[in-house]
């Protein structure tokens, strides 16, 4: 399946001090410093076809940017619009940030797969295995066609770590700075130029290199490193005030996988490539490197999504030939012999044929749109040879003196022209549907250019390889058919009879009906307005989220325990295989946080699944009620977004924007009071927001004064806190032909508490060694954790779920009434991800529908050069409409995208039935038959392939109403939206077709002198 979002993502990672404060990072910044950052969102910001963008500063330090662009869009100058722009501000971002550095990548929001590296039998730790993966396997994985970027989580490269002991500093007389300076001198590359170089006066035999020893490779070489040497020759060295050993980068993150150690590996998907495409190419690929692995590593996946596409294509596959054979079945019962069933069933594997060739040449990939539109296309592309046969029968039957062939030609003489505009109709409706933009515009265009391809190839057939099979192959007298068929026909004979009568009737009591037909437009807008809309429904993808946030501060430990108890507790499922664990890592926002973690709980095939309560949706409610019970933890089950790449989970996503650049702890106290009252509304579920302003810290105010008075740099302060505190980036080590980090940072018995900070000393400019806790204070604070961006202005994410029997749609307008009953002026909503999708869907309404009505109406006016008779053809469709609503009110489905294509489907649907009658009430007139002999008559011979014509065609599309298994809920929806309508349009529509093409003509009696004239 080809993923055809270009939803383009930016993410400029910017390393700053791990002990800033995030307040002062994006909101209590220092005007200038707070001017750099603004500097760079307002070059980012506008850039072209953007849609909106995001910024989210996380606890470990990292700022990132997520630019969103419209679908469409050229992805490589979308990247290079962007890294120009960040160019351009990065001179003017703080040094901290330019000295780490700003990356611009490009990628697909889509994440392919997380693949998980476990050892077997534990003998390596997950240091090893990241490290073997970065080294090893992370490189092979990101040359792969169609892979936008291959990430490790958590981040556990090898790395120097120098744990420093403030108490030896002290000591010794020397400070943090000190030691940083030492490891920067002595691990350093220096050029040393050439012997021989020229120009030389006296000209050299040979020019010779020199090199030095440069970096130091590992950290009984670092421990070696001189802080302090005496004129005796003694010396301390770094291993004499620190421990150092080869550790790794950071500490924040763990995973498990089935219950062992693992390290996660995130596969991303570029923006175009094809899922499955990629994905077996991403399973080649391990199988390849695989057999270089150590004996004990494993590898697998805790989180595909393909699978839920593989399994839904073959679902529809199984669907297409359950058609396939349904409608041979129907043209059978009607045909009643096997050789006129062979002519109009030829029509399929020619229209499929030819349809593939047409994805070939437009570069459609087979996916599920694609064949949703053949599937639905099957009771189209027969459609018109069964009107030529059906004809050319009628008139073996009616005028027995005629041979076959003449009984063909006459046939084709009667029939060209509707075939003609049926063909034209139903390319019409979808032409519309196939240039529109956005989200919508690209899952109508695949679907429409399938029909619309289907149907012209069935159109050529029906005009050219069915007459002539119908000379070869029919009879002028054919054998009796088997009893059921006689009867059949008996019955069908009789309908028949009714339906003239019923015709007739419906004209004589024309007022009435008329009525009848205003009240059937009614029902409809009521009908509609009861239905609950989405995007697209909710799926069962055969996967569960689980996400645990604990108390704001919570530390790692803590939240790992979580996570076992989250995989213990899915494990008591039976329909629970796998479960993959993260620790330290908020994946709503792709932030490392101690508190916050995710599970991937894998769930058994959907075969192994029959039954309602086995649903993901109903194990999610299971496990919501069970894990309610954790004290420590706030847990939420939900399942993946119904749209991979628009959002993280399923649900809705809406952020506050603070637009008066007021407090954050304001900004928070709305979103609390918005959660507080979803929470009271029914229509809402596992409400949940990013913000927190309670989160324990310690703010440090130094005395810039006194330090001033006693010789010391401020500078200098901040770096002995952070080196001590926090973990300080001195410079690089090489390992394995790689570049790895060099840090500083007390050991751990030195950062427990602020009583340490009497044990950290800097140093002032006559040399004495002045404590911390002298020039600073301490106070405890509750400031964010998270802190986000939404468009340049300060935001908070509200994310939550419909509650079970809502939909999506119905979330949004509960959540948005909730927010305007809150928010004051200058506080502002704004959607992302499926819900941004889901709102234009709203705002641009039926326009593909209406689209459809008007240029079917434009191209029934040029084909009888009339701008009266199209309205007989047109008012059919509300019928249609009706059926559409009814059905899917009814099976408590939903009003979404593909409920829209169902009724752009019915227009042309509608309009083909009309056209057949309204073809042949005109020509009886010419005939010189009376306007109501002749509207009868018509209605009465097209009777018969209209029933059968639409009985294919809903026994096409029945399969999609009823099936089951992957992504059974959006088949249900288009499936039930067809068949519902054709059901009433057969039924109902069929007796006013007849009322409207007589009314109209008899009001243009009243207006012409010559009577009932032909307008052409």
């Amino acid at each position: 399946m080809r993923s055809n979002r270009c939803l383009f993502k930016s993410i400029l990672a910017s390393h700053l001090r791990r002990s800033s404060s995030l307040q002062r990072i994006l909101v209590r910044m220092r005007k200038p410093l707070q001017r750099r950052w603004l500097h760079l969102w307002k070059r980012i910001n506008g850039v072209t076809n953007m849609l909106y963008m995001t910024t989210t500063a996380s606890p470990s330090g990292n700022v990132s940017i997520n630019v969103y662009f419209q679908i469409g869009s050229d992805v490589a100058q979308a990247k290079v619009d962007v890294n120009n722009r960040v160019q351009i501000a990065t001179n003017k971002l703080p040094e901290a940030v330019r000295k780490q550095g700003v990356s611009t990548r490009e990628r697909s929001p889509d994440i392919l797969k997380v693949l998980t590296l476990t050892s077997k039998d534990n003998s390596h730790d997950t240091t090893f295995i990241s490290n073997y993966a970065l080294v090893n396997i992370v490189d092979d994985l990101k040359r792969i066609p169609g892979i936008g970027d291959v990430t490790i989580f958590g981040n556990k490269n090898y790395a120097i770590r120098v744990w420093i002991k403030p108490d030896k500093l002290s000591t010794y007389d020397l400070t943090t700075a000190e030691v940083i300076n030492a490891i920067k001198s002595q691990n350093e590359q220096y050029a040393a130029g050439q012997i021989g170089q020229e120009p030389m006066a006296k000209q050299p035999t040979y020019t010779y290199t020199v090199k030095t020893d440069g970096r130091l490779k590992n950290a009984s070489e670092f421990e070696k490193i001189i802080i302090k040497s005496n004129s005796d020759g003694s010396s301390l060295r770094l291993g004499d005030v620190a421990n150092v050993e080869l550790g790794v980068e950071s500490y924040y993150f763990s995973g498990i996988f089935n219950n062992k150690p693992m390290i996660p590996i995130g596969i991303f998907l570029a923006s175009g490539a094809n899922a499955l495409e990629v994905s077996n190419l991403l399973e080649q690929k391990l199988a390849e490197i695989s057999p270089n692995f150590p004996s004990d590593l494993e590898i697998d996946t805790a989180y595909d999504p393909t699978i839920f596409v593989r399994e839904s294509i073959h679902e529809v596959i199984f669907t297409l030939i359950l058609s396939i054979a349904l409608v041979v079945g129907i043209i059978y019962l009607f045909l009643g012999n096997l050789r006129a069933t062979f002519i109009p069933v030829l029509a399929i594997p020619v229209s499929i044929i030819g349809t593939f060739a047409g994805f070939y040449i437009a570069g459609f990939s087979i996916n599920l749109l694609t064949l949703f539109g053949l599937t639905l296309a099957i009771g189209l592309v027969v459609d018109d040879a069964i009107v030529v046969i059906e004809n050319v029968e009628r008139i073996l039957r009616e005028e027995e003196e005629l041979s076959v062939k003449d009984a063909t030609i006459k046939a084709m003489k009667e029939i060209t022209s509707p075939v003609i505009a049926i063909v034209m109709v139903l390319c019409a409706v979808f032409v519309p549907a196939a240039f529109m933009g956005g989200f919508s515009g690209t899952m109508y265009k695949q679907f429409a250019m399938t029909v619309i391809i289907s149907v012209t190839i069935s159109g050529i057939v029906a005009l050219t390889l069915t007459p002539a099979l119908c000379a070869l192959l029919l009879r002028k007298h054919e054998s009796a058919p088997f009893w059921f068929i006689q009867k059949f026909n008996d019955f069908f004979e009789v309908g028949t009879q009714l339906f003239s009568t019923g015709v007739r009737k419906t004209i004589r009591f024309g007022v009435m009906n008329i009525a009848i037909f205003g009240i059937l437009i009614a029902a409809i807008f009521l009908i509609t307005a009861r239905i609950p809309t989405g995007l697209v429904p909710n799926e069962d993808k055969g996967m569960i989220l689980i996400i645990n946030n604990l108390m704001p501060g919570a530390s790692l430990d803590r939240t790992q325990k979580v996570s076992q108890q989250v995989s213990d507790f899915a494990f008591t499922n039976p329909d629970v295989i796998r479960v993959g664990a993260m620790s330290g890592l908020d994946f709503i926002i792709n932030a490392y946080k101690t508190d916050s973690g995710i599970s991937f709980i894998r769930l058994r095939p959907w075969d192994e699944r029959p039954n309602a309560d086995q649903t993901s949706q109903a194990i999610a409610g299971k496990m919501m009620g069970g894990l309610s019970q954790n004290k420590e933890a706030f847990l939420i089950a939900v399942t993946p977004p119904p749209i991979m790449g628009m959002s993280t989970t399923g649900g809705f996503e809406m952020f506050v924007q603070d637009r008066t650049g007021g407090n954050i702890q304001v900004l928070d106290g709305y979103v609390k009071e918005i959660l507080a009252k979803a929470a009271e509304r029914k229509e809402l579920s596992a409400m949940r927001s990013t913000i927190n302003t309670n989160v324990p810290q310690f703010l440090i105010n130094v005395d810039t004064e006194k330090a001033k008075s006693l010789g010391v740099d401020t500078a200098d302060i901040f770096t002995t806190i952070q080196a001590t505190f926090g973990n300080t980036y001195t410079n690089d080590f090489n390992l394995f032909g790689r570049t790895y980090h060099v840090n500083v940072q007390s050991d751990s018995t030195f950062r427990e508490g602020t009583e340490n900070y009497n044990d950290v000393f800097v140093k002032s400019s006559e040399g004495r060694l002045i404590p911390i806790s002298s020039l600073a204070s301490i106070k405890r604070i509750v400031g964010p954790s998270i802190v986000q961006k939404f468009n340049m202005f300060q935001a908070a994410q509200i994310s939550g779920q419909p509650s079970p029997g809502y939909s999506s749609g119905d979330a949004l307008r509960v959540i948005e009434e909730v927010a305007k009953s809150v928010l004051p002026n200058g506080y502002t909503i704004a959607w992302s991800g499926t819900s941004y999708q889901e709102k234009l869907l709203e705002k641009s309404g039926n326009t593909a529908f209406i689209y459809a009505i008007i240029f079917v109406f434009l191209i029934l006016a040029a084909l009888y050069e009339s701008w009266t008779i199209p309205f007989a053809i047109v008012l059919a469709v509300p019928f249609a409409l009706l059926g559409a609503a009814l059905a899917v009110y009814f099976r408590d489905l939903q009003n979404d995208i593909y409920f829209q294509v169902g009724l752009v489907t019915l227009v042309g649907l509608s309009s083909k039935n009309a056209i057949l009658m309204v073809e042949f009430a005109m020509q009886k007139l010419t005939e010189g038959y009376s306007l109501i002999d002749a509207t009868i008559e018509g209605a009465r011979i097209r009777f018969r392939p209209i029933v059968m014509t639409s009985f294919a065609f809903i026994a096409g599309t029945l399969p999609l109403a009823l099936s089951t298994g992957a992504g059974a809920n959006s088949r249900h929806i288009i499936g039930t939206t067809v068949v519902g309508g054709m059901i009433t349009l057969t039924l109902i529509g069929t007796f006013f077709v007849p009322l409207f093409f007589y009314l109209i003509m008899k009001t243009k009696e009243k207006f012409t002198k010559k009577g009932v004239v032909h307008d052409s």
